[in-house]
């Protein structure tokens, strides 16, 4: 019998994200609802849910983020002698 891929999804309350990421339970729904994590109400009552693959991928891509925005930086801070050399143009 073949294997059920969705056998290893993780899931995870609201508040356990929220502790993880250090913002507001409010703030974990809104980023179910805008995309950035996948949700979904179960259960009854329905309680939300989060895949926890999902803040994997996010936390993934806000680690990527900060570098590129690091690295950005860095490049912005360099003078052009640090860059370029500090000779005198010839032409």
């Amino acid at each position: 019998m073949p294997e059920d891929p969705r056998g290893d999804v993780r899931m995870l309350a609201p508040a356990q994200v929220s502790e993880m990421l250090q913002i507001e339970v409010d703030e974990v729904i809104a980023l179910v609802l805008d995309g950035s994590l996948r949700g979904a109400k179960v259960g009854s009552p329905a309680r939300w849910r989060i895949d926890a693959a999902s803040l994997e991928a996010y936390l993934d891509s806000r680690v990527e983020e900060a570098r590129r925005m690091a690295l950005w930086r860095e490049a912005n801070a360099a003078s052009f002698p640090e860059v370029w050399g500090s000779g005198t143009p010839h032409g």
